[in-house]
């Protein structure tokens, strides 16, 4: 349903998005963009890497995988049932789990002295006697020790033993038992997944009795590898979308086929299979195999690998049939789709120098005053073209631009010169903002500037309408409070001069890489606002 702007009734900005969340019945985006005009609604950004996993997903469903999860917490002894002799080599880049040890506390006669002051310096009517508080804390301290109580919940519970302030027991904690203070970690033997593989053979072992066959199953998730530094191509977690295949007839071809598929589901034809050198322990010797996509600036990339799970590997789960594995790097894959030099950047571009186009600069350039209502809207095209029409006469010299009612009154608003010899509008008043190659500038329509209006971004502002749209909210807002208002645009030397906001993002952006701002002019344009009964 679209609204006629000349019929709408004013909505409040409350109105307009209690209107716009109910649903396109109600409102559509044309009726927004009419109603607020200089605001930019758009479709959020995924990340690409999001973006990636669901395509990924969606692909290996339609393939007829089913999806699942499998276990991100791998126990040490299973790395080496599932590696063999290679799995020192490969608990080399594993990250193990560890956590602090609770220790022991014991309080004695200093110590709870010690407590007891601290408590007295704070709490003027504290009166439970030094037996009673050590008593208490000892029964504490003991639960903790025991995981009865977590260690999140350790000071409220000591607060509440004791009736006093939380921040209070974190000071007795830290000043007088430093033995939580000098924790260190301990690791244990449980470590994060390097390979999707080792949750697989886990599940495989769970499931392969008790499911038809064949089994198809896929899992996009972390994992997670102790780099020894993170780079362009890699990094210590990354997502692998792998899929599995297992009953009798399951071969080497299965891997190619699939690659084949989630490839060409993305658009690639260009890939290639290669022998994988690396041949790890838990593949069939020579099934072991590479995919690459050719990435459109740094060449081949390896975003795949596919094998058969050696038997030796998967009788250690008790797994009788063929199992074909196929690992994909999601980072990897999205550095092609999205023509990425570095999978870092790619992930986390908030750690990195941001670039912003021309046309997202002049996007994000607005007024910084404008009118609230349609009447004022109105009354700005009033302006604008009373200003256009009568530019070159000579002053003094007044037009009337809008005669009606405005909150309540009525209203007469005239463009006007009142110095002689000087026209109605000055040199710069019709210059139009534009932004190129990092640069925001006024430019006028003539040759000089050709090049600007023809290749640079506009933004869709002239001096002339943040002006009109300046004095439009001025007028606005003199004519609930019952006074005559006059709004005069001199010399513009600053973006607020002309009634131009740029956000400190963007301006931080345009400081940043030594662009500059340039829109100065006389513009010299007065609009009068006479406001009646």
């Amino acid at each position: 349903m679209r609204f006629d702007p000349e019929e709408r009734k004013e909505l409040s900005r409350s109105d307009f998005e209690t209107a716009w969340h109910r649903g396109p019945e109600v409102l559509t985006p044309p009726s927004l963009a009419e109603t607020y005009p200089r605001k930019a609604y758009r479709r959020a950004a995924p990340h690409p890497i999001a973006e990636t996993i669901q395509r990924l997903r969606e692909v290996y469903l339609s393939m007829g995988f089913d999806e699942a999860r499998v276990p991100v917490m791998i126990e040490e002894s299973d790395v080496y049932r599932q590696f063999g002799p290679e799995a020192s080599a490969v608990l080399d880049r594993v990250f193990y789990l560890g956590g602090l040890p609770r220790p022991n506390v014991g309080i004695s006669d200093k110590q709870l002295d010690e407590i007891m002051a601290i408590i007295a310096s704070h709490e003027e009517n504290f009166a439970v006697a030094p037996e009673t508080v050590k008593e208490k804390l000892q029964r504490t301290f003991h639960a903790y020790k025991k995981a009865t109580i977590d260690g999140d919940e350790l000071t409220h519970e000591i607060a509440a033993d004791l009736a006093i302030d939380d921040g209070l027991v974190v000071h007795i904690l830290d000043s007088v038992f430093p033995e939580f203070r000098n924790l260190a970690p301990e690791s244990s033997r449980t470590t994060l997944r390097s390979h999707m593989t080792s949750g697989w053979f886990l599940s495989l072992g769970a499931m392969w009795e008790h499911y038809a066959h064949p089994i198809r199953l896929f899992s996009i998730d972390r994992c997670f590898r102790r780099e020894q530094e993170e780079g362009p191509t890699r990094l210590m977690t990354y997502h692998s979308a792998s899929c599995i295949i297992a009953g009798e007839d399951v071969t080497i071809d299965d891997g190619k086929a699939v690659s084949e598929a989630l490839l060409s589901a993305f658009g690639f034809e260009d890939f290639q299979f290669r022998p994988d050198e690396k041949r790890s322990k838990y593949y069939i010797p020579d099934t072991q195999t590479e995919v690459y996509a050719k990435h459109p600036e740094i060449g081949w990339v390896e975003v795949a690998t596919f094998g058969m799970y050696s038997p030796s590997a998967l009788g250690e789960y008790g797994v009788g049939v063929p199992v074909m594995n196929l690992g994909l790097g999601v980072e990897r894959l999205a550095m092609i789709l999205y023509k990425s030099n570095d999978v870092r950047q790619l992930t986390h571009p908030q750690f990195f120098p941001r670039t912003l186009t021309d046309r997202e600069i002049a996007a994000a350039i607005g007024l910084r005053e404008e009118p609230r209502t349609v009447e004022g809207r109105r009354l700005v095209s009033a302006i604008v073209a009373t200003a256009t029409a009568n530019a070159a006469a000579s002053g003094p010299c007044s037009f009337l631009a809008y005669e009606g009612a405005f909150a309540g009154r009525k209203i007469r608003v005239f463009v006007e010169e009142p110095e002689e010899n000087s026209r109605l509008c000055g040199p710069a008043t019709f210059n139009e903002v534009f932004v190129q190659d990092g640069k925001v500038l006024g430019v006028p329509d003539t040759e000089k500037f050709a090049d600007v209006r023809a290749n640079g971004a506009p933004t869709g502002i002239s001096y002339l309408t943040a002006a009109a749209n300046l004095a439009a909210a001025r007028i606005e807002e003199a004519a609930r409070c019952g006074e005559a208002v006059v709004v005069q645009v001199k010399m513009a030397k600053t973006p607020s001069d002309v009634n131009l906001r740029i956000p400190e993002w963007a301006m931080r952006y345009i400081t940043d890489n030594k662009r500059k701002v340039d829109v100065r002019g006389p513009v010299f344009l007065t609009v009068r606002g006479e406001i009646g009964e």
